[in-house]
Parts: C-alpha cells; sequence; structure tokens
C-alpha cells in the first residue's frame, strides 16, 4: 500500500460511532468517508477506491454478511474489518469465511482500531511485495539474463549502471528484439526503486482514448461504460519505474499530456478537474529513429528531449559477432534445464553459421531458433545440419553453386538424422516419416556415414 495516505470507509448506522471513527483515525493520519448502511457504502465503493472498510455487522438495512456478499458479487475487493458487538462474534466469524480480513469487538478502545488498521496493511504490505517478487521471478525466469561480452554492450550497460543511481528519464534506442526491456528491468532493478512496482505498457497498437486511460486513469462516468474509476498506470507505478515501450508510436494527442506529467511530475485522470501528485522513473524504449520522427512532424521534439535526458543505445546482434555463441549456449543451457536433460554443445561449423546470419530479429531470433533447435536435436551435439533452414541456406543463397546433387546430398542427412531422433532411433518408422522404403534407408545411412 506503500507511503501515500490510506483512505477508509467507515460504515455503521449509528452517527455517534462514525463520528468517534472519523476523529480518531484523522488523527491517525487516515482519509475518512462515511456511510450508513451496506447499501450506502456499495454506492460510495462504485464511485471511488478506498484501502479499507471498517463495516458494522448489524445494521437494518444491508448488514454486514449482506454487504459482504454483494461485494463478491460485484467483484469488488477492498480489505474489509468488521465491528462487532460481544454477541455478534458468531456473525463475525461467518463474515472472516466470506471474505472479511479482521474483525475487532465492540466497545473498543481508539487505539485498538489503529493498532487493527496498522497489522491490515502490513500484511497487504507484505502480500503485495511477496505478488511483485513472483511476478518479478516469473519474468527474470521467462525472459534471461542479459549476456554479453563485446565492447557495445559492456558500454551500454556501463552506462546503465550509472543511470539507475539517478532518477532521471532514461531513452533505450534499439532494433526490435535487441532487449530494451531487460534493460529497463536491469534500470528498476539497480535502483533505489527496485523494491517498488516495475510496470510496463506498449505504447503500439491502442488507440489513443485507451492509452491516455490506461496511463493517467479515469473518473466515474467519464465516458460511456466507465462504471467505475481506474486509477491508471502511473499511480500503479507509484515509487517504482514506469516503462513506455514503442514510444514512438505514442498518439500525437496524448504527446502533450505526457510531457506534462513529466515536467509537473501528476496527472489529471480522464474527466478529473484537479490532478495528482506522482513519483514515478518514466524509462522509454523505441526501435524508430525518433530525429526522424520529428522531423516528418509524428513526434514532439520538445517531448524527445525531455525523455532523452539518458540515451543508451542497444546494439543489433549483427554487430556483436563475439556475443552469439555465448547467447545461443546461454539459451541452450537453459532449455536444457527445464526439460531436465543435458545440454547439448554446439560444434564449430555450427557457431560458423550462427556468426554468418543477418539476425533481422536479433536476440529475440536466435533464441527462438536455438529453442527449435534443442526441440528437434535430441543429441549431445548440435552440427550446423540441426540448426534452422533459415541460417542453413543464408551461405548458401549468395554462392554460384547450382549444383543439384549437392544440394541433395547437403538436405538428405539432416532429414534422415531428424527423422532417426524423432523416432528413436527405430529404423522402419523413420522410413516411414521419410516416405521411402526401409532398404532404401539403409543404403542412405551406410552412404552418408550416419551410422
Amino acid at each position: 500500500m506503500g507511503d501515500k495516505v490510506k483512505k477508509i470507509l467507515v460504515v455503521d448506522d449509528e452517527s455517534c460511532m462514525r463520528h468517534m471513527l472519523r476523529l480518531v483515525l484523522q488523527r491517525a493520519e487516515y482519509v475518512v468517508s462515511e456511510a450508513a448502511n451496506g447499501q450506502e457504502a456499495l454506492i460510495r465503493l462504485e464511485k471511488e477506491m478506498f484501502d479499507v472498510v471498517l463495516c458494522d455487522v448489524c445494521m437494518p438495512t444491508l448488514d454486514g454478511p449482506g454487504f459482504l456478499k454483494e461485494l463478491r458479487a460485484r467483484n469488488v475487493s477492498p480489505t474489509v474489518i468488521m465491528m462487532s458487538a460481544y454477541g455478534n462474534l458468531d456473525t463475525a466469524v461467518e463474515c472472516l469465511k466470506e471474505g472479511a480480513f479482521d474483525y475487532i469487538s465492540k466497545p473498543f478502545k481508539p487505539d485498538e482500531v489503529v493498532l487493527t488498521l496498522r497489522k491490515a496493511e502490513e500484511r497487504l504490505r507484505l502480500r503485495e511485495e511477496n505478488g511483485l517478487l513472483r511476478q518479478e521471478l516469473n519474468r527474470t525466469a521467462q525472459s534471461g539474463q542479459m549476456v554479453y561480452a563485446c565492447s557495445g554492450m559492456e558500454q551500454a550497460m556501463t552506462l546503465v549502471g550509472r543511470a539507475a543511481q539517478v532518477n532521471s528519464p532514461v531513452l533505450v534506442t534499439g532494433e526490435t528484439g535487441t532487449g530494451k526491456e531487460l534493460v529497463a528491468r536491469a534500470l528498476h532493478q539497480q535502483g533505489k526503486r527496485r523494491g517498488k512496482p516495475f510496470i510496463a505498457i506498449n505504447c503500439g497498437g491502442m488507440n489513443a482514448g485507451v492509452i491516455d486511460s490506461e496511463l493517467f486513469g479515469h473518473i466515474r462516468g467519464a465516458f460511456t461504460g466507465a462504471n467505475r474509476g481506474h486509477d491508471g498506470l502511473f499511480v500503479a507505478a507509484e515509487g517504482g519505474t514506469l516503462f513506455l515501450d514503442e514510444i514512438g508510436e505514442l498518439p500525437m494527442t496524448l504527446q502533450p499530456r505526457l510531457l506534462r506529467a513529466l515536467q509537473e511530475q501528476e496527472v489529471r485522470p480522464v474527466g478529473a478537474v484537479n490532478p495528482r501528485p506522482t513519483d514515478v522513473r518514466i524509462v522509454a524504449a523505441t526501435a524508430r529513429n525518433l530525429q526522424e520522427e520529428i522531423n516528418a512532424g509524428r513526434f514532439r521534439s520538445d517531448l524527445f528531449f525531455r525523455l532523452a535526458v539518458i540515451e543508451i543505445h542497444l546494439p543489433p546482434l549483427r554487430e556483436r559477432k563475439g556475443d552469439i555463441a555465448l547467447l545461443a549456449e546461454h539459451f541452450l543451457s537453459r532449455l536444457a534445464l527445464r526439460e531436465g536433460r543435458s545440454c547439448p554443445s554446439l560444434t564449430p561449423e555450427a557457431v560458423e553459421s550462427l556468426e554468418r546470419y543477418a539476425w533481422p530479429g536479433n536476440v529475440r531470433e536466435l533464441a527462438n531458433f536455438m529453442e527449435k533447435t534443442a526441440i528437434f536435436c535430441r543429441d549431445d551435439k548440435i552440427c550446423m545440419e540441426h540448426l534452422p533452414w533459415e541460417i542453413r541456406r543464408h551461405p548458401r543463397d549468395r554462392g554460384q553453386d547450382m549444383s543439384l546433387k549437392k544440394a541433395v546430398s547437403r538436405i538428405e542427412p539432416e532429414y534422415i538424422r531428424r527423422a532417426l531422433s524423432v523416432t528413436g532411433g527405430n529404423r522402419t518408422k523413420a522410413a516411414q516419416l521419410l516416405d521411402i522404403s526401409l532398404r532404401n534407408l539403409h543404403y542412405k545411412i551406410r552412404e552418408y556415414d550416419l551410422e
């Protein structure tokens, strides 16, 4: 729940109880709202968000248990603490089963209420941190770590280490698949905000209205279908990092809104009158040349200068020849660990083929190709013949050798190896897969020395 002021909704049919709780909670620096019954509380919850609801068990109009059932039916899940008189403890326990977070018994001392709220905050904070940690671990397992040896990446990562210690906006540039989001996560993890949220959004592929609401939030009734308010990603990333991927595709109509959020450190939700302050570190990324976009009138120069206080460029994989074998082995090792098998090694010929390839999809394409290769090759060594067709045909496309006989002699051994691998060495089944006779298969195995 962070360090922001907590909003509490007090639900009780007795006005004197609501007044007493308001005084106690305001002294404890809470923002307090009131509702006289469960029905009124539901209406308040539709209009705004509350961190905790303090709700009486017995009320004439929609009591505590009924209120909890309505919350569950509407898929609304604030933290609810029940207030119960001594004679209603059984009902309070039933409320816990219905989803209440805790309960306190009436009559209670003011300090008891504050202490219960503090405990709830601590438990919720731990739950949120655990959830964020699980997400981060899952993302790390899926996306892997930065693997490099070349000077270009060394320079980029040195800059990441320095930029992580400040709060200035960072613009990460590079072709698709070079690892821009990994760099953004490294900036977050190495900086002072690492214990706070890392929120990512892709600015491409969505219309301006959707991105506007996603980034800055909206109030209830701001547009058709806005039945509830939405905080937006700036608020969700409070204290942490907001990663704006494909920033070059952000609609022109939203660029002034983002510029103001960066300059003033505040956002105004769609439909709202007053802005709200934010404390967010911005990291943006693009595969486009933003200078060309500015010249073409598709990107604001003032927003570019605000985003590119620190600019980190990632070289394409074709300029990182020395990293290709390292990355390939890294991906194979990760796949082997996932599949519970021994890690195959690359032959020198296979490495040479990988280094000759242009890699238009960069590191992401290499990861894809290594997974394909590991699926079909169950041997301890990966030869050139095991690599995807795109890599193997690349050097031949440039040559003048048009010999069909040589082409067949290159392709046939590869297909035979794969068929034998898929069938576990069963030659009868392999022959069926290859659509040749078993006798012909035996002949070709001897011809190509595949015994």
